[in-house]
């Protein structure tokens, strides 16, 4: 990498993380397979050496935190094992809105016709808007997760463009409701006929009941929309590999969440090859004892050398994007699996405690 002054950057760790006791929400994110799972793990275990409960939510449809923590985690909040204040649980968002939907027929269904009419059409709604059925689902595990009473959430969120669909989803169901509470007055009648088809009721009731059901959804979206626009509630870490495509959908990432209003400034780079060493110093140490080390040994050495200098390419590209602005955070490749708690508790130290560029 090349020579340059840090002092005056954000510091290269999360710490500011665990500082901001404001923060309710985190979501980590990024392309596949560049460790976002165990960013999240990680960043669970260091927020809970400093607050009372936290939570880490899996958004991916493959999940991995039981992987990752060697437990089998559920649906419903787990304890992990070796902590007394830290959580874990599994979502997915096409299961819960079948549940969800039945939850509301088996509440409304058998109390009167009217409200059995109402579930049938709103079921007919999210059928027929895109990404409503998620996002509704969305709506109803952080109406969940906020009656859980946990000081801090971690989201471990599915590949970019999928956590770029669950962010915006505050924003769609927003227009979405909106376009439909404004047709109420060109179509009210209409509505309220439509809704009385799929059960008994009068069409004045029915519309009434209706717009109230839809109101109310609406009244939650926007709870969840303004939190995830608060910097002091909520922000999203972006991890990444130093290679190009992932370091391009980071930058993707990055202007995505900016245009949602969703505060971002923190950057982790993982398997990153000795982060404080510099590729010219490895190439002059390996010029100078090349010809003793046997050919394989030379053949492995060059393959390494070669693989650093392009991690310290990218990784100086990401410092000229993000430097100034965002805490980066390199995390070394390690020679073991970071799985199990033990190893979790000692590779998260990485997160806080940043790695000395200088040495």
């Amino acid at each position: 990498m090349d020579e340059f002054d840090d002092s005056d950057l954000p510091e290269p760790s999360l710490k500011n993380i665990i500082d901001q006791e404001s923060l309710q929400w985190v979501f980590v994110g990024g392309k596949g397979g560049v460790g976002k799972t165990t960013t999240s793990c990680c960043l669970g275990v260091q927020l809970a050496k400093y607050r009372k409960k936290v939570l880490i939510v899996s958004t991916d449809p493959a999940h991995n935190l039981s992987d990752a923590f060697c437990q089998k985690v559920g649906r419903e909040p787990t304890p992990i094992m070796g902590f007394d204040n830290l959580d874990a649980m599994e979502i997915d968002a096409n299961d819960d809105m079948e549940k969800m939907q039945q939850k509301m027929a088996d509440s409304t269904g058998a109390a009167s016709e009217e409200e059995s009419g109402i579930s049938s059409l709103m079921n007919e709604l999210t059928a027929s808007i895109p990404g409503i059925d998620e996002a509704m689902s969305f709506s109803e595990l952080m109406k969940q997760v906020q009656s859980l009473d946990y000081d801090v959430v971690v989201f471990d969120t599915a590949p970019t463009g999928h956590t770029l669909r669950l962010l915006s989803f505050p924003t769609i169901l927003e227009r979405a409701l909106g376009k439909v509470l404004e047709l109420k007055d060109r179509f009210g009648g209409l509505i309220g006929q439509a809704t009385a088809m799929f059960g008994g009721g009068s069409p004045g009731q029915m519309q009434e009941m209706l717009l109230g059901r839809l109101e109310e959804t609406r009244v939650v979206i926007n709870k969840v929309n303004d939190a995830f626009q608060d910097p002091e509630l909520t922000t999203f870490v972006c991890v990444c590999i130093p290679e190009f495509l992932s370091i391009y959908e980071t930058e993707r990432l990055v202007q995505e969440l900016s245009k949602f209003g969703i505060d971002s400034h923190n950057i982790v780079v993982n398997q990153v090859l000795f982060p404080e060493k510099d590729a010219e110093e490895l190439g002059e140490w390996l010029e100078q004892n090349k010809a003793g080390l046997p050919k394989e040994a030379q053949e492995i050495c060059s393959k390494m050398m070669a693989r650093k200098k392009m991690q310290d390419k990218y990784i100086g590209q990401c410092f000229d994007l993000y430097g100034d602005d965002f805490n980066v955070t390199l995390m070394p490749l390690l020679d073991w699996e970071v799985r199990g708690v033990d190893k979790l508790k000692e590779f998260s130290v990485n997160l806080i405690d940043p790695v000395d560029l200088e040495g």
